[in-house]
C-alpha cells in the first residue's frame, strides 16, 4: 500500500567523513545476469565490467534542509555494478545497480528500507585507523579490507586492465546516478548524487575480501582500483521514475 515510499520520495543530504572504493574488473559476461534487462554493463576495452565495493562513514543523514541534529551517523558498506541506461527518449546514462547494502546501525537499516529498494541489513563494522593505514572489518559479514593511506607512490593493482590512474579514476565513483526496476510495472527509478571537491586519492591495498563477492563466484575477477575520500557533503534528488519500454 505505501510501496512508493521506497522510490526517494524526498531529497536526502549526508556529510562523508570518509569513502574506501574498491573496484573490480570482471568479464563482462561474468555481471550481464546481476543487473536488470533495462540496463547494460559498463565497460572498458569492450571486455571488462565493473562491480565496486564502497565503504562509507556518513554523518548527520537526513531529509534535504533538515537541521544535523536530526541526522544519523552510520558506517555502509555497498556492492554496485557500474552499468549504463537509455531513456525512452534517448538519454544516456552512466551510474550504478546496487546488489547490496550494509550497516552497522539498526535505525538506518529499518528506514533505509521504507525509503529505498536497497535493502539493508544489519551488520558487525569495526574501522582501525592509524598514521599510515585504515582497516574495516566485519566478522558476520566475512569483509576485511586493508590499505595504507600514506603511500606517496601508489602502483595499480597487480592485474589491473587500466594502463594508469588517468584511465582508473574513470572507474573510481560515485558516479551521478542509481538505478533500480520494477519489473512488475515496468519502471525504472533513477535517483541523481550531487557531490562537490570529489577528489579521490589512490591507495595501496594491503589486504582485501569479501565473502559476499566470494558468493557471486565471478569467474577472472581482478582488482582494478582503490581510491579514498575524505571529508565531502554529499545529496541526493528525489527520485524520478519513467516507463521503460524495448
Amino acid at each position: 500500500m505505501f510501496s512508493f515510499l521506497k522510490d526517494h520520495p524526498f531529497a536526502v543530504e549526508a556529510f562523508f567523513e570518509s569513502s574506501l572504493v574498491l573496484t573490480y574488473a570482471v568479464p563482462k559476461e561474468q555481471l550481464a545476469h546481476l543487473v536488470p534487462k533495462c540496463l547494460e554493463v559498463e565497460t572498458f576495452d569492450d571486455k571488462w565490467g565493473f562491480v565496486a565495493l564502497a565503504m562509507v562513514q556518513t554523518k548527520n543523514l537526513r531529509p534535504k534542509g533538515f537541521p544535523e541534529y536530526l541526522g544519523n551517523d552510520f558506517f555502509l558498506t555497498g556492492y554496485r555494478v557500474f552499468v549504463r541506461y537509455t531513456s525512452a527518449i534517448g538519454k544516456k546514462y552512466r551510474g550504478l545497480y546496487i546488489l547490496k547494502s550494509e550497516t552497522n546501525k539498526r535505525k538506518m537499516a529499518f528506514f533505509g528500507n521504507i525509503f529505498t529498494h536497497y535493502k539493508y541489513t544489519t551488520t558487525d563494522i569495526t574501522l582501525t585507523e592509524t598514521n599510515d593505514r585504515l582497516q574495516i572489518n566485519s566478522q558476520k559479514s566475512g569483509l576485511n579490507v586493508v590499505v595504507a593511506t600514506e603511500t606517496t607512490e601508489v602502483p595499480l593493482p597487480e592485474n589491473s586492465p587500466f594502463k594508469n590512474w588517468k584511465e582508473a579514476r574513470k572507474f573510481a565513483g560515485p558516479l551521478p546516478f542509481t538505478f533500480t526496476y520494477t519489473p512488475e510495472a515496468q519502471e525504472v527509478l533513477i535517483i541523481e548524487g550531487v557531490r562537490k571537491n570529489w577528489k579521490p586519492q589512490p591507495v595501496k591495498v594491503l589486504a582485501q575480501h569479501s565473502d559476499f563477492l566470494e558468493s557471486l563466484q565471478l569467474k577472472g575477477m581482478v582488482l582494478a582500483n582503490a581510491f579514498i575520500i575524505k571529508n565531502i557533503p554529499y545529496w541526493w534528488k528525489k527520485g524520478r521514475k519513467e516507463l521503460w519500454q524495448l
